[in-house]
């Protein structure tokens, strides 16, 4: 029997797939939001953790390096969790964190279900699972101009910390932050900040 976690934000949505997978003679499958999803996945061991990488929150946890301490948890001492994300092919930013927490299964959200459960079977026998559908969207992810360090800067402007507020939490200087602001503009093309803001949130970088 595999034993399954499904971390999704929409309580109807996650009760509504946890229904159809549990309804599979060989998957047990468990729900909670993202909240709850390290409490959850250390009780119950699970061998598949599967991730929506459209919840804010979700995300969030993967943009500060989280999604390898929520598998930790799953995982448990000696165990073998496998993370399997539910991803969106025009949003690329998502899928490079993903691939980043080493996810070893990538299903389109637009899949139908019976997709899914193939992926979780194979994702449970320690194997990768990549969505056909998904092929253009992993090229746009290595296509993301910005660092890891781009990224976390301009993560914490839009969600409006000032440039001082910025440097003490990333222990910087101003001056640096905004030398990696200039730097950002240039490389998403963008006109000023905010638009760099924009654009990157578009392409779900940030």
């Amino acid at each position: 029997m595999i034993r399954l976690l499904l971390v999704h934000e929409s309580g109807l949505l996650r009760s509504a797939l946890a229904s159809v997978i549990g309804a599979e003679p060989d998957i047990e499958a468990a729900a909670c939001s993202w909240r709850d999803a390290r409490s959850r996945a250390r009780f119950l061991q699970p061998q598949v953790c599967v991730v929506d990488t459209d919840s804010p929150a979700a995300d969030k946890a993967a943009r500060k390096g989280e999604w390898g301490k929520f598998v930790a948890s799953a995982s448990g001492e000696g165990g073998d969790c496998g993370l399997l994300v539910l991803v969106n092919s025009e949003r690329p930013g998502p899928l490079r964190r993903a691939h980043e927490a080493r996810a070893l299964g990538y299903v389109d959200k637009d899949a139908p279900p019976q997709r899914l459960i193939e992926a979780i079977r194979q994702v449970a026998k320690k194997e990768r699972y990549v969505d056909d559908a998904l092929g253009y969207g992993f090229l746009q992810a290595a296509k993301i101009p910005l660092t890891e360090r781009e990224l976390g800067v301009l993560s914490l402007a839009a969600d409006g910390a000032s440039i001082p507020e910025i440097a003490r939490t990333l222990h910087l200087s101003t001056g640096t932050i905004r030398n990696y602001l200039a730097a950002i503009t240039r490389k998403t093309g963008a006109r000023n900040r905010v638009d760099a803001i924009r654009i990157s949130q578009c392409e779900g970088w940030v």
